[in-house]
Protein backbone atom coordinates (compact mmCIF):
# COMPACT_ATOMS: atom_id res chain seq x y z
CA UNK A 1 0.00 0.00 0.00
CA UNK A 2 2.33 2.84 0.94
CA UNK A 3 4.37 1.53 -2.40
CA UNK A 4 1.44 2.54 -4.30
CA UNK A 5 1.48 6.10 -2.65
CA UNK A 6 4.86 6.17 -2.67
CA UNK A 7 5.14 9.43 -4.23
CA UNK A 8 2.49 11.66 -3.12
CA UNK A 9 1.35 10.05 0.48
CA UNK A 10 -0.22 13.10 1.57
CA UNK A 11 -2.37 13.75 -1.77
CA UNK A 12 -3.74 9.48 -1.74
CA UNK A 13 -4.47 9.58 2.04
CA UNK A 14 -6.96 12.15 1.73
CA UNK A 15 -8.57 10.90 -1.39
CA UNK A 16 -8.32 7.69 0.36
CA UNK A 17 -10.16 8.95 3.79
CA UNK A 18 -13.22 10.32 1.39
CA UNK A 19 -14.00 6.88 -0.38
CA UNK A 20 -13.55 5.33 3.06
CA UNK A 21 -16.37 7.82 4.19
CA UNK A 22 -18.64 7.48 1.10
CA UNK A 23 -18.32 3.47 1.55
CA UNK A 24 -18.76 3.15 5.11
CA UNK A 25 -21.97 5.02 5.37
CA UNK A 26 -22.86 2.48 1.91
CA UNK A 27 -22.50 0.12 4.42
CA UNK A 28 -24.53 1.46 6.79
CA UNK A 29 -27.30 1.91 4.67
CA UNK A 30 -26.83 -1.69 3.35
CA UNK A 31 -26.86 -3.01 7.39
CA UNK A 32 -30.12 -0.55 7.74
CA UNK A 33 -31.81 -2.48 4.96
CA UNK A 34 -30.69 -5.80 6.03
CA UNK A 35 -32.85 -4.88 9.08
CA UNK A 36 -35.66 -3.05 8.51
CA UNK A 37 -38.81 -4.81 8.17
CA UNK A 38 -42.00 -3.81 6.54
CA UNK A 39 -45.31 -3.47 8.89
CA UNK A 40 -47.08 -6.93 8.53
CA UNK A 41 -51.14 -6.95 8.33
CA UNK A 42 -52.85 -6.07 11.21
CA UNK A 43 -55.13 -9.28 12.37
CA UNK A 44 -58.17 -6.66 12.62
CA UNK A 45 -57.77 -3.95 10.52
CA UNK A 46 -58.83 -0.19 11.11
CA UNK A 47 -59.48 0.32 7.19
CA UNK A 48 -60.50 -1.56 4.35
CA UNK A 49 -60.45 -1.14 0.66
CA UNK A 50 -63.66 -1.62 -0.56
CA UNK A 51 -64.99 1.51 2.37
CA UNK A 52 -61.88 3.26 2.62
CA UNK A 53 -59.39 3.97 -0.10
CA UNK A 54 -60.45 6.16 -3.43
CA UNK A 55 -57.22 5.52 -6.19
CA UNK A 56 -56.69 8.77 -8.01
CA UNK A 57 -54.92 8.46 -11.23
CA UNK A 58 -53.82 11.50 -13.01
CA UNK A 59 -53.14 11.27 -16.90
CA UNK A 60 -53.55 12.25 -20.67
CA UNK A 61 -53.29 8.97 -21.91
CA UNK A 62 -55.46 6.06 -22.73
CA UNK A 63 -53.70 2.75 -23.91
CA UNK A 64 -52.99 -0.96 -23.20
CA UNK A 65 -50.36 0.32 -20.40
CA UNK A 66 -53.44 1.99 -18.69
CA UNK A 67 -55.68 -0.92 -19.01
CA UNK A 68 -53.32 -3.49 -17.25
CA UNK A 69 -52.93 -1.05 -14.73
CA UNK A 70 -56.19 -0.53 -14.03
CA UNK A 71 -57.12 -4.46 -13.99
CA UNK A 72 -54.35 -4.83 -11.09
CA UNK A 73 -55.84 -1.77 -9.03
CA UNK A 74 -59.36 -3.29 -8.85
CA UNK A 75 -57.97 -6.62 -7.67
CA UNK A 76 -57.00 -4.91 -4.67
CA UNK A 77 -61.01 -3.59 -4.30
CA UNK A 78 -60.57 -0.31 -3.65
CA UNK A 79 -63.92 1.69 -3.12
CA UNK A 80 -63.46 4.39 -6.38
CA UNK A 81 -60.96 4.60 -9.11
CA UNK A 82 -61.24 8.93 -10.63
CA UNK A 83 -59.43 9.11 -13.49
CA UNK A 84 -58.62 13.00 -13.58
CA UNK A 85 -57.77 13.47 -17.35
CA UNK A 86 -58.06 16.77 -19.80
CA UNK A 87 -60.86 17.70 -21.66
CA UNK A 88 -60.53 16.33 -25.45
CA UNK A 89 -59.15 12.61 -23.67
CA UNK A 90 -62.81 12.38 -21.74
CA UNK A 91 -64.08 10.20 -25.07
CA UNK A 92 -61.35 7.90 -25.07
CA UNK A 93 -60.70 7.37 -21.10
CA UNK A 94 -64.37 7.20 -20.83
CA UNK A 95 -64.53 4.48 -23.14
CA UNK A 96 -61.56 2.51 -21.52
CA UNK A 97 -63.46 2.73 -18.13
CA UNK A 98 -66.45 1.74 -19.05
CA UNK A 99 -64.57 -1.45 -20.61
CA UNK A 100 -62.77 -2.53 -17.11
CA UNK A 101 -65.46 -1.65 -14.43
CA UNK A 102 -67.66 1.45 -14.80
CA UNK A 103 -69.06 0.68 -11.64
CA UNK A 104 -65.67 1.65 -9.95
CA UNK A 105 -64.17 3.99 -12.28
CA UNK A 106 -64.92 7.48 -12.99
CA UNK A 107 -63.67 9.64 -15.47
CA UNK A 108 -63.16 13.52 -14.17
CA UNK A 109 -61.48 16.51 -16.33
CA UNK A 110 -59.77 19.42 -15.90
CA UNK A 111 -59.50 22.18 -19.11
CA UNK A 112 -55.62 22.16 -19.32
CA UNK A 113 -53.53 19.14 -18.69
CA UNK A 114 -51.52 19.72 -15.52
CA UNK A 115 -50.95 17.26 -13.14
CA UNK A 116 -50.97 18.90 -9.45
CA UNK A 117 -54.44 20.40 -11.43
CA UNK A 118 -55.85 17.32 -11.87
CA UNK A 119 -54.91 16.08 -8.63
CA UNK A 120 -56.20 18.67 -6.64
CA UNK A 121 -59.32 18.24 -8.75
CA UNK A 122 -59.43 14.60 -7.28
CA UNK A 123 -58.64 15.08 -3.82
CA UNK A 124 -61.92 17.00 -4.23
CA UNK A 125 -64.26 14.68 -4.77
CA UNK A 126 -62.61 11.99 -2.78
CA UNK A 127 -65.23 10.77 -0.18
CA UNK A 128 -62.77 8.49 1.46
CA UNK A 129 -60.63 8.02 4.67
CA UNK A 130 -57.42 7.22 2.26
CA UNK A 131 -56.23 8.13 -1.53
CA UNK A 132 -53.69 6.49 -3.47
CA UNK A 133 -52.38 8.08 -5.96
CA UNK A 134 -51.26 6.17 -8.64
CA UNK A 135 -49.16 5.99 -12.31
CA UNK A 136 -51.27 5.32 -15.23
CA UNK A 137 -48.67 2.44 -16.15
CA UNK A 138 -48.17 1.25 -12.74
CA UNK A 139 -49.53 -2.47 -11.85
CA UNK A 140 -49.81 -3.49 -8.89
CA UNK A 141 -49.13 -6.87 -6.97
CA UNK A 142 -52.75 -8.46 -5.32
CA UNK A 143 -51.79 -7.72 -2.15
CA UNK A 144 -50.46 -3.96 -2.26
CA UNK A 145 -53.79 -2.12 -0.77
CA UNK A 146 -53.63 -4.32 2.45
CA UNK A 147 -50.15 -3.48 2.87
CA UNK A 148 -50.32 0.10 2.47
CA UNK A 149 -53.39 0.31 4.50
CA UNK A 150 -51.36 -1.28 7.42
CA UNK A 151 -49.47 1.31 7.61
CA UNK A 152 -52.26 3.57 8.24
CA UNK A 153 -53.32 1.88 11.41
CA UNK A 154 -50.64 4.10 13.40
CA UNK A 155 -52.72 7.50 13.64
CA UNK A 156 -49.52 9.58 13.35
CA UNK A 157 -48.78 7.98 9.54
CA UNK A 158 -50.34 10.51 6.76
CA UNK A 159 -48.26 8.81 3.96
CA UNK A 160 -47.27 5.45 2.77
CA UNK A 161 -44.58 4.64 -0.13
CA UNK A 162 -44.23 1.72 -1.97
CA UNK A 163 -40.64 0.26 -3.72
CA UNK A 164 -40.65 -0.53 -7.44
CA UNK A 165 -39.88 -2.77 -10.46
CA UNK A 166 -39.11 -1.55 -13.94
CA UNK A 167 -41.52 -3.39 -16.14
CA UNK A 168 -40.34 -3.70 -20.17
CA UNK A 169 -41.85 -1.74 -22.24
CA UNK A 170 -41.67 -4.95 -24.95
CA UNK A 171 -40.49 -8.25 -25.32
CA UNK A 172 -36.79 -7.32 -23.83
CA UNK A 173 -35.43 -4.58 -21.68
CA UNK A 174 -33.65 -2.13 -23.88
CA UNK A 175 -30.33 -0.51 -22.23
CA UNK A 176 -32.48 2.57 -20.74
CA UNK A 177 -34.86 0.76 -18.82
CA UNK A 178 -32.18 -1.62 -17.45
CA UNK A 179 -30.33 1.66 -16.58
CA UNK A 180 -34.00 2.83 -14.62
CA UNK A 181 -33.59 -0.72 -13.54
CA UNK A 182 -30.23 -0.18 -11.49
CA UNK A 183 -31.42 3.47 -10.15
CA UNK A 184 -34.65 1.63 -8.52
CA UNK A 185 -32.71 -0.82 -6.65
CA UNK A 186 -30.68 1.80 -5.42
CA UNK A 187 -33.59 3.44 -4.41
CA UNK A 188 -35.45 0.75 -2.85
CA UNK A 189 -32.17 0.01 -0.90
CA UNK A 190 -32.15 4.14 0.43
CA UNK A 191 -35.38 4.62 1.27
CA UNK A 192 -35.55 1.45 3.52
CA UNK A 193 -32.50 2.05 5.21
CA UNK A 194 -33.65 5.85 5.95
CA UNK A 195 -37.44 4.82 7.26
CA UNK A 196 -35.22 2.42 9.28
CA UNK A 197 -32.82 4.50 10.89
CA UNK A 198 -35.12 7.68 11.31
CA UNK A 199 -38.03 7.73 10.02
CA UNK A 200 -37.86 10.00 7.41
CA UNK A 201 -37.63 9.34 3.69
CA UNK A 202 -36.61 12.34 1.03
CA UNK A 203 -39.25 10.81 -1.51
CA UNK A 204 -42.64 9.31 -1.35
CA UNK A 205 -42.05 8.31 -5.34
CA UNK A 206 -45.67 9.67 -7.39
CA UNK A 207 -45.97 6.22 -8.98
CA UNK A 208 -48.01 5.25 -5.94
CA UNK A 209 -48.48 6.56 -2.31
CA UNK A 210 -51.15 7.09 -0.41
CA UNK A 211 -52.37 9.58 2.25
CA UNK A 212 -54.80 10.56 4.42
CA UNK A 213 -57.78 12.50 2.78
CA UNK A 214 -58.26 14.57 5.88
CA UNK A 215 -54.95 16.17 4.95
CA UNK A 216 -55.38 16.83 1.17
CA UNK A 217 -58.45 18.29 2.05
CA UNK A 218 -56.94 20.99 3.74
CA UNK A 219 -57.79 24.28 1.93
CA UNK A 220 -54.36 25.64 2.84
CA UNK A 221 -52.72 22.32 1.25
CA UNK A 222 -54.81 22.73 -2.17
CA UNK A 223 -54.03 26.36 -2.24
CA UNK A 224 -50.05 25.40 -2.21
CA UNK A 225 -50.21 22.13 -4.06
CA UNK A 226 -51.53 24.17 -7.23
CA UNK A 227 -50.10 27.67 -6.63
CA UNK A 228 -46.30 26.42 -5.90
CA UNK A 229 -43.73 28.66 -7.04
CA UNK A 230 -40.07 28.55 -7.97
CA UNK A 231 -38.01 31.86 -6.76
CA UNK A 232 -41.55 33.60 -6.32
CA UNK A 233 -42.24 33.80 -10.40
CA UNK A 234 -42.10 30.21 -11.90
CA UNK A 235 -45.14 27.78 -11.66
CA UNK A 236 -44.43 24.17 -10.48
CA UNK A 237 -46.59 21.39 -12.63
CA UNK A 238 -43.96 18.63 -12.12
CA UNK A 239 -42.36 17.71 -8.10
CA UNK A 240 -45.85 17.12 -7.06
CA UNK A 241 -44.62 13.92 -4.91
CA UNK A 242 -41.57 16.18 -3.43
CA UNK A 243 -44.52 18.71 -2.17
CA UNK A 244 -46.33 15.59 -0.74
CA UNK A 245 -43.53 14.69 1.10
CA UNK A 246 -42.46 17.79 2.86
CA UNK A 247 -46.25 18.74 3.47
CA UNK A 248 -45.91 15.56 5.97
CA UNK A 249 -42.80 16.87 7.28
CA UNK A 250 -43.76 20.35 7.71
CA UNK A 251 -47.03 19.24 9.34
CA UNK A 252 -45.95 16.97 11.92
CA UNK A 253 -46.89 13.74 9.82
CA UNK A 254 -44.78 10.60 9.80
CA UNK A 255 -44.36 8.71 6.86
CA UNK A 256 -43.48 5.12 5.86
CA UNK A 257 -42.23 2.58 3.11
CA UNK A 258 -43.33 -0.64 2.55
CA UNK A 259 -40.38 -2.31 0.76
CA UNK A 260 -41.09 -5.80 0.14
CA UNK A 261 -42.68 -8.10 -2.43
CA UNK A 262 -46.02 -7.88 -1.62
CA UNK A 263 -46.20 -3.81 -2.27
CA UNK A 264 -43.25 -3.71 -5.02
CA UNK A 265 -45.24 -2.41 -8.09
CA UNK A 266 -44.30 -2.13 -11.58
CA UNK A 267 -43.90 0.51 -13.48
CA UNK A 268 -42.76 1.25 -17.45
CA UNK A 269 -39.90 4.24 -18.24
CA UNK A 270 -38.97 5.30 -21.01
CA UNK A 271 -37.13 2.54 -23.42
CA UNK A 272 -35.24 5.12 -25.43
CA UNK A 273 -33.15 8.15 -24.49
CA UNK A 274 -35.79 10.50 -23.41
CA UNK A 275 -35.40 8.64 -20.51
CA UNK A 276 -32.32 11.08 -20.06
CA UNK A 277 -35.19 13.78 -20.13
CA UNK A 278 -37.15 12.35 -17.37
CA UNK A 279 -34.09 11.90 -15.33
CA UNK A 280 -33.39 15.86 -15.96
CA UNK A 281 -36.92 16.26 -14.46
CA UNK A 282 -36.39 14.27 -11.34
CA UNK A 283 -32.86 15.76 -10.65
CA UNK A 284 -34.32 19.52 -10.78
CA UNK A 285 -37.18 18.59 -8.95
CA UNK A 286 -34.83 17.35 -6.29
CA UNK A 287 -32.66 20.33 -6.26
CA UNK A 288 -35.94 22.56 -5.74
CA UNK A 289 -37.37 20.34 -3.10
CA UNK A 290 -33.86 19.81 -1.74
CA UNK A 291 -32.87 23.18 -1.12
CA UNK A 292 -36.27 24.28 0.32
CA UNK A 293 -36.44 21.25 2.90
CA UNK A 294 -32.85 22.34 4.10
CA UNK A 295 -32.23 25.91 4.04
CA UNK A 296 -35.92 27.23 3.84
CA UNK A 297 -38.53 25.00 5.91
CA UNK A 298 -35.87 23.44 7.98
CA UNK A 299 -38.25 21.15 9.44
CA UNK A 300 -36.30 17.63 8.71
CA UNK A 301 -33.23 18.55 10.49
CA UNK A 302 -35.34 17.56 13.84
CA UNK A 303 -37.37 15.57 12.51
CA UNK A 304 -35.42 13.15 10.25
CA UNK A 305 -31.52 13.87 10.30
CA UNK A 306 -30.04 11.42 8.55
CA UNK A 307 -32.55 12.60 5.74
CA UNK A 308 -30.77 16.01 5.75
CA UNK A 309 -27.72 14.23 5.42
CA UNK A 310 -28.52 12.33 2.79
CA UNK A 311 -29.90 15.74 1.05
CA UNK A 312 -26.64 16.92 1.84
CA UNK A 313 -24.60 14.37 0.53
CA UNK A 314 -26.24 14.82 -2.71
CA UNK A 315 -26.20 18.04 -3.23
CA UNK A 316 -21.73 17.18 -3.34
CA UNK A 317 -22.20 13.91 -4.81
CA UNK A 318 -21.34 15.67 -8.32
CA UNK A 319 -18.70 16.76 -7.15
CA UNK A 320 -16.69 13.49 -5.30
CA UNK A 321 -17.39 11.46 -8.33
CA UNK A 322 -16.03 13.44 -11.01
CA UNK A 323 -12.75 13.97 -8.82
CA UNK A 324 -11.96 10.22 -9.25
CA UNK A 325 -11.43 10.58 -13.47
CA UNK A 326 -9.99 13.96 -12.87
CA UNK A 327 -7.14 12.65 -10.70
CA UNK A 328 -7.06 9.00 -12.58
CA UNK A 329 -6.31 11.10 -15.30
CA UNK A 330 -3.62 13.67 -13.58
CA UNK A 331 -1.65 10.36 -12.39
CA UNK A 332 -1.68 8.85 -16.01
CA UNK A 333 -0.52 12.16 -17.23
CA UNK A 334 2.75 12.46 -14.24
CA UNK A 335 3.31 8.68 -15.02
CA UNK A 336 4.70 9.74 -18.69
CA UNK A 337 7.66 11.04 -17.71
CA UNK A 338 10.60 9.59 -15.63
CA UNK A 339 10.57 9.70 -11.91
CA UNK A 340 13.77 12.18 -11.50
CA UNK A 341 11.57 14.69 -13.81
CA UNK A 342 8.94 14.64 -11.70
CA UNK A 343 6.94 11.82 -12.90
CA UNK A 344 5.56 8.86 -10.70
CA UNK A 345 6.86 5.28 -10.45
CA UNK A 346 3.73 3.41 -11.40
CA UNK A 347 3.05 2.52 -14.78
CA UNK A 348 -0.04 3.94 -16.52
CA UNK A 349 -1.59 0.68 -17.07
CA UNK A 350 -1.48 0.11 -13.21
CA UNK A 351 -2.92 3.28 -13.03
CA UNK A 352 -5.73 2.12 -15.28
CA UNK A 353 -6.44 -1.31 -14.86
CA UNK A 354 -6.61 -0.54 -10.59
CA UNK A 355 -9.34 1.99 -11.18
CA UNK A 356 -11.10 -0.01 -13.46
CA UNK A 357 -11.33 -3.10 -11.32
CA UNK A 358 -12.16 -0.50 -8.68
CA UNK A 359 -15.02 0.97 -10.76
CA UNK A 360 -16.64 -2.16 -11.87
CA UNK A 361 -16.27 -4.01 -7.90
CA UNK A 362 -17.78 -0.84 -6.27
CA UNK A 363 -20.90 -0.46 -8.95
CA UNK A 364 -21.57 -3.73 -9.02
CA UNK A 365 -21.47 -4.07 -5.15
CA UNK A 366 -24.77 -1.33 -5.52
CA UNK A 367 -26.85 -3.19 -7.89
CA UNK A 368 -26.49 -6.62 -6.62
CA UNK A 369 -29.78 -6.84 -6.35
CA UNK A 370 -30.98 -6.19 -9.38
CA UNK A 371 -28.36 -9.01 -10.80
CA UNK A 372 -29.76 -11.60 -8.41
CA UNK A 373 -32.96 -11.83 -10.50
CA UNK A 374 -31.92 -10.75 -13.86
CA UNK A 375 -27.76 -12.02 -13.82
CA UNK A 376 -27.99 -11.35 -17.75
CA UNK A 377 -28.10 -7.30 -17.26
CA UNK A 378 -24.40 -7.73 -15.80
CA UNK A 379 -23.12 -6.69 -19.28
CA UNK A 380 -24.41 -3.68 -18.69
CA UNK A 381 -22.53 -2.83 -15.62
CA UNK A 382 -19.95 -1.09 -17.98
CA UNK A 383 -22.67 1.36 -19.55
CA UNK A 384 -23.84 2.15 -15.69
CA UNK A 385 -20.60 3.58 -14.55
CA UNK A 386 -20.52 5.87 -17.45
CA UNK A 387 -24.41 7.04 -16.39
CA UNK A 388 -23.12 7.93 -13.34
CA UNK A 389 -20.55 10.16 -14.92
CA UNK A 390 -23.16 11.67 -17.40
CA UNK A 391 -25.28 11.83 -14.54
CA UNK A 392 -22.85 13.87 -11.91
CA UNK A 393 -22.87 16.12 -15.24
CA UNK A 394 -25.96 16.16 -15.79
CA UNK A 395 -27.11 17.39 -11.94
CA UNK A 396 -24.76 20.57 -12.11
CA UNK A 397 -26.39 21.50 -15.54
CA UNK A 398 -29.79 21.01 -13.86
CA UNK A 399 -28.67 23.43 -11.31
CA UNK A 400 -27.95 26.22 -12.72
CA UNK A 401 -31.23 25.54 -15.01
CA UNK A 402 -33.41 25.55 -12.06
CA UNK A 403 -35.66 27.79 -13.86
CA UNK A 404 -37.12 25.63 -16.34
CA UNK A 405 -40.06 23.92 -15.15
CA UNK A 406 -41.31 21.90 -17.91
CA UNK A 407 -42.61 18.56 -17.85
CA UNK A 408 -39.84 17.66 -20.88
CA UNK A 409 -41.42 13.94 -21.91
CA UNK A 410 -45.11 15.17 -21.76
CA UNK A 411 -46.80 17.52 -24.69
CA UNK A 412 -49.92 19.71 -24.26
CA UNK A 413 -49.30 21.07 -20.39
CA UNK A 414 -51.26 23.73 -20.75
CA UNK A 415 -51.31 27.19 -18.23
CA UNK A 416 -51.39 26.08 -14.86
CA UNK A 417 -53.15 29.35 -13.62
CA UNK A 418 -56.05 29.61 -15.93
CA UNK A 419 -56.39 25.28 -15.41
CA UNK A 420 -56.64 25.93 -12.06
CA UNK A 421 -59.23 28.55 -11.92
CA UNK A 422 -60.97 27.09 -14.05
CA UNK A 423 -61.37 23.56 -12.43
CA UNK A 424 -61.97 25.00 -9.21
CA UNK A 425 -65.24 26.11 -10.92
CA UNK A 426 -66.35 22.59 -12.36
CA UNK A 427 -69.00 21.24 -10.76
CA UNK A 428 -68.76 17.56 -9.17
CA UNK A 429 -70.07 14.48 -10.47
CA UNK A 430 -73.96 14.06 -9.10
CA UNK A 431 -72.97 10.75 -7.99
CA UNK A 432 -70.40 12.43 -5.46
CA UNK A 433 -72.35 15.46 -4.16
CA UNK A 434 -75.04 14.06 -2.08
CA UNK A 435 -72.07 11.74 -0.51
CA UNK A 436 -69.69 14.33 0.30
CA UNK A 437 -69.37 14.87 3.76
CA UNK A 438 -69.79 18.51 5.67
CA UNK A 439 -66.65 18.12 7.14
CA UNK A 440 -65.12 18.65 3.80
CA UNK A 441 -65.60 22.24 4.33
CA UNK A 442 -62.64 24.73 4.81
CA UNK A 443 -61.16 24.18 8.59
CA UNK A 444 -57.56 23.38 9.63
CA UNK A 445 -55.99 20.25 10.48
CA UNK A 446 -53.30 18.70 12.37
CA UNK A 447 -51.78 15.68 13.91
CA UNK A 448 -54.14 15.78 16.52
CA UNK A 449 -57.47 14.74 14.53
CA UNK A 450 -55.44 11.88 13.08
CA UNK A 451 -55.65 10.43 16.80
CA UNK A 452 -59.00 10.44 16.65
CA UNK A 453 -60.73 7.35 15.81
CA UNK A 454 -64.05 8.81 14.40
CA UNK A 455 -62.42 9.95 11.34
CA UNK A 456 -64.79 12.06 9.35
CA UNK A 457 -63.63 11.28 6.36
CA UNK A 458 -65.05 7.63 6.95
CA UNK A 459 -67.57 6.29 4.43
Amino acid sequence: MLYLTADKFPVFVPFGVIGFYRYLWYCIRLVARYVYRPIPLPETPTYRADEDVTIIVPTIDAGEEFREAALSWLVGNPKEVIIVTEEKMLGPLQELANSVDPSRISVLTVPFANKRLQMSHGIRNTTTDIIVFADDDAIWPPELLPYVLACFEDQQVGGVGTSQRVKSVGNKMTLWEVLAGFRLTIRNIEIASATHIDGGIPCLSGRTAAYRTVILKDPDFLHGFTNDLWLGKYHLNSGDDKFLTRWMVSHGWNTYVQVCKEAELLSTMKPNWRFLKQVLRWTRNTWRSDFRSIFTERYVWTKHPYVAYTMIDKFINPLTLLVGPVLVSYLLYKSTKPVDEGGYHLPAWDIAVSYIVWLFCTRTLKVLPHLWDRPKDIIYVPAFILFGYYFAVMKIYALFTLHKTGWGTRSGIGDPATATTAAMNNEKPSHLVETEPESSQSRPYDVEMAQNVNNPYRA
